[in-house]
């Protein structure tokens, strides 16, 4: 029993001390591999990458930018993330409980993990098209307060924050298309919401020659404002979510402790009928625990899930 809980306890120090290494050489190979660029030293960058060039090469071009983060592609439609990890853990925790179920909840925990990774990309990649849509405005604004003319302005300013939207608006502006329409159309993405007011004071600005500079420095400043007050909420529930993320990991603490102490929970929990009921319950309840504090969380933030 107790070698059960010290190899238990190994196996999570050993992941943990094996990821802070791997995150520090992936990071350095990427600052070498910049700098190898800027330099423009092919003889660097083949340094850089190092023994096994061709490896690293292979599995650097098959790292693609997905909506939940960095990914594995390993065929047309096959990537892996993150999340692939919860099935190493998963085996891990079937060895040493000598049981299945650890893995087929691993399998069930990498898509529970995928989705979350899904929605936390999304969110921040609607965070950065908000800030762009902020910048935009502003630029557009002090090109018209230097005096261009406002297609000539919004040409200059650009919009390489606006995602596949941003062409089209600066081709619109280019060559004398729809540019109230192409702003309402790329208002469409998630973040870009404030661009329909930019659309509003191009048109008005259009139609009936009112100061598209003012009106795009209010909206500007509107959205920051939006965008700071959010920012505060956030950090105001950065404790409560932390004191939330601490109690859910407190049965995998308790786990950890009895292991230490001798009691083999995994093998109550895995091998027993009164464990499996035990686990059913408690996994219940600790979904349970975590929908209702993230819902709370939420609410508080003004966000529907």
């Amino acid at each position: 029993m107790l070698r059960d809980g010290v190899g238990l306890i190994a196996v999570v120090v050993f992941v943990g001390c094996a990821v802070v290494p791997v995150r520090r050489l992936r990071r350095g190979r990427a600052l070498r591999r910049r700098a190898a660029v800027v330099l423009k030293d092919t003889g660097a960058e083949r340094s850089a990458w190092g023994p096994g060039a061709g490896l690293w090469q292979w599995c650097a071009a098959r790292v693609v930018a997905g909506e939940a983060g960095r990914r594995w592609r390993l065929g047309r439609r096959c990537e892996v993330g993150a999340e692939v990890w919860c099935l190493p853990a998963g085996v891990a925790l079937g060895v040493l409980g000598w049981s299945v179920l650890p893995v087929v909840a691993s399998v069930a925990a990498l898509f529970v993990v995928r989705r979350w990774l899904v929605a936390r990309g999304r969110q921040r990649a609607a965070d950065r098209r908000a800030a762009a849509v902020i910048g935009f405005c502003a630029a557009v604004a002090g090109e018209l307060r230097a005096g261009r003319q406002p297609h000539r302005a919004l040409v200059t300013a650009g919009a390489s924050g606006l995602g596949d939207a941003g062409p089209t608006v600066v081709a619109a502006a280019q060559y004398g298309g729809d540019v109230p329409g192409a702003l309402r159309e790329a208002a469409r993405q998630p973040g870009a919401e404030g661009l329909t007011g930019a659309a509003a004071c191009w048109q008005g600005a259009v139609e009936g020659g009112a100061g598209l500079a003012l009106g795009l420095e209010r909206i500007a400043a509107g959205l920051a404002a939006r965008r700071d007050q959010g920012e505060e909420l956030q950090a105001q529930l950065a404790g409560p979510r932390a004191t939330a993320l601490v109690l859910a990991l407190l049965p995998v603490g308790g786990l950890l402790m009895g292991g230490a102490l001798g009691a083999d929970p995994l093998g109550v929990l895995l091998h027993t009928p009164a464990g499996w009921g035990c686990l059913a319950v408690g996994g219940l309840l600790e979904w349970g625990g975590v929908a209702w504090t993230v819902r709370i969380v939420a609410d508080a933030a003004g966000v529907r899930r």
